[in-house]
C-alpha cells in the first residue's frame, strides 16, 4: 500500500484474520485504531514528561532549596533510571498475560502518586527515594510499544512503533519547556516564592497523567477483536470465517486473491523463516504463532536468553540509554559551557528530546521501507540499527573532544546525534515485532529495561568523571564497539515461523 495523507484520517484497510490495521489513522482519534494509537503516544509523553520533570528545575531552583550537591543529583539521576529498569523488566511479562491497555493504565496511575508527592520533598533523602517511584512512569515504555503491535499489522508495525515511541519521547524535550515555564509563571504572575513555585508545579502532569490513564481505562479496547482474555478464541473464529469464504489457501491451491499480500508472501517465500510449503496449515500456524501467549517463567527465560533478543537489548542499551543519560545532563552542559541561565539552556536542551517527534518516526519509516523493497529481510532491519548506531557514537565522539563553548557548533553536533540516536531507537523497535512474536510483551520488556540499564550506566560514568564531554565520548566508545561486535548475529531465530 502506498501513502496518500488521506491515510491519515480514513478508516484503514484491515487484516481479516487478526483485524490489525494495515495504516495508521494518525489524525483520527474517533476511528478505534486512531484512538489507541493518539492514546499510546499521548501517555508516554505525559509519562515521560513527569519522569523528567525534574532535571530542568535541578540546574538551579531545586538545587539550591534542597542544598544538593551534584554527587546527590547524579544519584537521583541513576535512581531514577534503575527503577523504571526494573519495572520494565516485570512490564513485559504483565503485557503477555494481562494485555498492555491495563499495564499501561496502571503504571500510569501508580506513578501519578509520587507526582503528586513532589511538593514534600525537604531533602536529597527524599527527593531520591521519590525520583525511584517517580521512575515508576518511565517503564510506560513497554505497554506504549507492546499495545500500538497487536494494532498494527507487518507493513506498518515499524513506522506505528517509532511514531508512539518518538512522540513519546518527545516529553523529554517538552518538559524542559514546560517546566521552566510552569514554574516561571507562578513566581512572576502569581507570586509564589521558588521554595513554593517549583513543588506546586508539579501537580500540572499529575492532573495528565491521571486523565489519560482513565481515558485508556474507559475509551479504548485491549486488542482489535476485544477484551485479552479472549484474543485466541477470536482468533480462531476469524481464521475459520476466512476459510468459509475462500480466504485461506489449501493446500490443494484455492483462492488465493483473498489472502492479505503480506501473508500469501511469507506464507509462500519467507527466506528468514525457511518455509517451503504453501498452504492452509502454513498460514494458519503463522497466525498462532504470531498470537501472544500467556507466559511460563521457564519460556520467560528462554525468550531473554535468545541471542536475537540480547542483540536488541544490547544495541538499545546504547541509543536509548544514551539518549537518557544525555539528557539528565545535557541542561547543565549547555549553561557549564555557554553559561546561558537554568531558563534558556533547558531551552536549548529541549531540543534534544523534541527532534524525537521526527527522528525516531524516521528509523521506524526507514526500516519499513527497507523491508518493503527488500522483499521482507529482515537483515534490512537490522543492519539499519548498526548503521545509525555507529554513527551516533561518531557524533559522540565529536561533542565529547570537541567540547564545544559555542553555541552554534554545540547545537549542530547535539542535533546530529539526535538524528542518528533517536533513529536507532526507532530501527530497534521496527525489528522487535519480528524476533519473538508469541512472547512480544517479554522482549519488549528487555529491550526496554536494557535502554535504562544503559541509561544507568552512561550516569554512572558522569557521576563518577565529574565532566560532561568526557562521559560523553565514552558513550561514544560502547556505541561504535557493541554494535559492530553483535553485527553478524542473525536477526530472528533460524527455522522459525512466520516473517515478523
Amino acid at each position: 500500500m502506498g501513502f496518500s495523507p488521506t491515510l491519515l484520517v480514513q478508516a484503514p484497510e484491515v487484516n481479516p484474520i487478526n483485524k490489525k490495521a494495515r495504516s495508521i489513522p494518525a489524525l483520527n482519534p474517533i476511528d478505534m485504531y486512531g484512538r489507541v494509537f493518539t492514546f499510546a503516544w499521548m501517555g508516554f509523553l505525559i509519562a515521560f514528561w513527569s519522569w523528567y520533570a525534574f532535571p530542568p528545575l535541578m540546574t538551579k531552583t531545586i538545587k539550591a532549596d534542597l542544598h544538593l550537591s551534584q554527587k546527590e543529583i547524579a544519584n537521583s539521576n541513576i535512581l531514577a533510571l534503575t527503577a523504571t529498569l526494573l519495572v520494565r523488566l516485570v512490564s513485559g511479562p504483565l503485557c503477555d498475560r494481562f494485555g498492555p491497555r491495563l499495564v499501561f493504565a496502571g503504571l500510569l496511575l501508580t506513578g501519578a502518586i509520587p507526582t503528586a508527592l513532589a511538593g514534600t520533598v525537604t531533602n536529597a533523602t527524599g527527593l531520591i527515594i521519590l525520583r525511584f517511584f517517580v521512575g515508576i512512569l518511565g517503564a510506560t515504555f513497554v505497554p506504549c510499544q507492546v499495545w500500538s503491535t497487536g494494532f498494527f499489522d507487518k507493513n506498518v508495525v515499524g513506522t506505528a512503533n517509532a511514531l508512539t515511541g518518538g512522540f513519546g519521547n518527545a516529553g523529554g524535550g517538552i518538559t524542559y519547556f514546560a517546566m521552566p515555564a510552569i514554574y516561571d509563571s507562578l513566581v512572576g504572575d502569581r507570586g509564589l516564592t521558588p521554595h513554593v513555585a517549583w513543588r506546586v508545579a508539579f501537580i500540572v502532569p499529575f492532573i495528565l497523567i491521571t486523565a489519560c490513564a482513565l481515558g485508556m481505562i474507559f475509551l479504548c479496547p485491549d486488542t482489535p477483536t476485544g477484551a485479552w482474555a479472549n484474543r485466541m478464541q477470536n482468533l480462531d473464529r476469524n481464521i475459520e470465517e476466512e476459510h468459509n469464504h475462500g480466504g485461506i489457501v489449501s493446500n490443494q491451491g484455492g483462492h488465493l486473491d483473498k489472502v492479505p499480500a503480506e501473508d500469501k508472501k511469507d506464507a509462500s517465500s519467507d527466506q528468514e523463516a525457511g518455509t517451503v510449503a504453501v498452504g492452509e496449515a502454513v498460514v494458519i500456524d503463522q497466525y498462532h504463532h504470531e498470537s501472544v501467549q500467556n507466559p511460563t517463567v521457564l519460556e520467560i527465560l528462554k525468550v531473554m536468553a535468545s541471542p536475537q533478543s540480547l542483540v536488541l537489548a544490547a544495541c538499545y542499551v546504547n541509543s536509548f540509554g544514551g539518549e537518557l543519560a544525555i539528557n539528565s545532563i545535557l541542561g547543565a552542559y549547555y549553561n557549564k559551557n555557554l553559561e546561558l541561565g537554568q531558563t534558556q539552556s533547558g531551552r536549548w536542551a529541549a531540543m534534544f528530546g523534541l527532534v524525537n517527534v521526527l527522528f525516531r518516526p524516521l528509523g521506524g519509516i526507514v526500516s519499513d521501507l527497507l523491508y518493503k523493497y527488500t522483499n521482507g529481510s529482515l537483515w534490512a532491519k537490522k543492519l539499519w540499527i548498526h548503521f545509525v548506531g555507529v554513527i551516533a557514537g561518531c557524533f559522540c565522539l565529536a561533542i565529547g573532544l570537541k567540547d564545544p563553548t559555542e553555541l552554534g557548533m554545540m547545537i549542530g553536533l547535539v542535533l546530529g546525534l539526535a538524528v542518528f540516536m533517536d533513529a536507532g531507537n526507532g530501527a530497534n523497535f521496527s525489528l522487535v515485532p519480528h524476533v519473538h512474536p508469541y512472547a512480544n510483551g517479554i522482549v519488549s520488556g528487555l529491550v526496554g529495561a536494557s535502554g535504562n540499564l544503559g541509561g544507568v550506566i552512561f550516569a554512572v560514568i558522569f557521576r563518577f568523571t565529574g565532566n560532561y564531554h568526557q562521559g560523553i565520548w565514552i558513550i561514544g566508545v560502547f556505541f561504535i564497539a557493541i554494535n559492530l561486535a553483535v553485527s553478524w548475529i542473525r536477526p530472528i531465530p533460524k527455522g522459525q515461523i512466520g516473517g515478523r
